[in-house]
């Protein structure tokens, strides 16, 4: 039987160790077995319970504090990670062989690492070869969303995580019971990249800024590549929507029974977004 695994990504103070933490728990009232696998070398503190800590293989402060490699905090981390790449054999100790696994990898937030390093590619690739059928977690902070340019950042980022791992991605924009304006949280949900353009065109100086940020949003919008769930942690509903949507992409539970999204789409880029906003808002 196939295993499942989540690779839960996103910046720096998106939201990764919370949402393994809500999802275990959320798990657990579902009476389902989700573990944790932290892959964060620089994590000080989580609130959930870990089958495997990279933390036991290697260190960034042991790194950093090495004479002979002289990294800093960026630098510590990469080698971190390419240590890590090279002794997957801890890693496949830590796991086991467990049929039916569901394992969460709570990763670090470096982008360098999703964008042109092979590290995570690499441990795609091996979990894939353990029989593994991985979904990649993209998290975007909500706060940071609400202006057009912070927001097409986000959805780059999201992008070329996709594009670098080649593996079904939901994304999710996290930390929504923070805000309030829900008019402004469907526009960033499901966005319409040419209004976002207009918007912020007259902010733009440079012709040719104007231009690369068109290409950019028509790419986007086109090709409907990136689109959003909402996370609101305190609200049972809609992490069952986003966990649904997981559980979908890699076919979750198939020999027993096919779980689709609750709206009924096929794919998590063709959601009706008002009746899930309605759904997590209304809670």
């Amino acid at each position: 039987m196939p295993r499942y695994a989540q690779l839960v990504m996103g910046p720096a103070g998106s939201g990764k160790s919370t949402y393994c933490s809500t999802m275990t728990q959320h798990a657990e009232a579902l009476n389902r077995s989700v573990q944790v696998v932290n892959l964060d070398p620089a994590a000080e503190h989580f609130d959930y319970p870990v089958m495997a800590d990279i933390r036991e293989l290697i260190q960034v402060d042991d790194v950093m504090e090495d004479d002979s490699l002289r990294f800093g905090p960026n630098g510590g981390l990469v080698f971190c990670m390419e240590y890590f790449a090279n002794n997957f054999d801890w890693l496949e100790e830590s796991l086991g062989h467990v049929e039916d696994d569901y394992i969460l990898f709570d990763c670090p937030g470096q982008i360098e690492l999703y964008t042109h390093l092979p590290v995570m590619r690499q441990l795609v690739e091996q979990l894939q070869q353990w029989e593994f059928r991985v979904c990649g977690v993209f998290l975007v902070d909500s706060q940071f969303m609400v202006e057009s340019f912070k927001f097409i950042s986000g959805v780059m980022a999201a992008l070329s995580a996709m594009v670098s791992l080649e593996i079904p991605q939901v994304n999710i924009m996290t930390k929504m019971d923070l805000l309030i304006d829900s008019a402004t949280n469907k526009k960033y949900l499901d966005p319409d990249m040419y209004s976002m353009m207009e918007d912020s065109s007259h902010t733009i100086r440079s012709t040719k800024f104007k231009k690369l940020t068109k290409a950019i949003c028509d790419l986007i919008d086109d090709y409907s590549m990136v689109r959003f769930l909402p996370f609101d942690r305190t609200d049972e509903e809609g992490i069952n929507i986003v966990l649904q949507h997981i559980d979908f992409s890699i076919q979750y539970g198939e020999d027993l029974e096919v779980k689709e999204p609750k709206e009924g789409d096929e794919e998590p880029s063709n959601l009706n977004y008002d009746e899930i906003f309605q759904d997590t808002s209304g809670s």
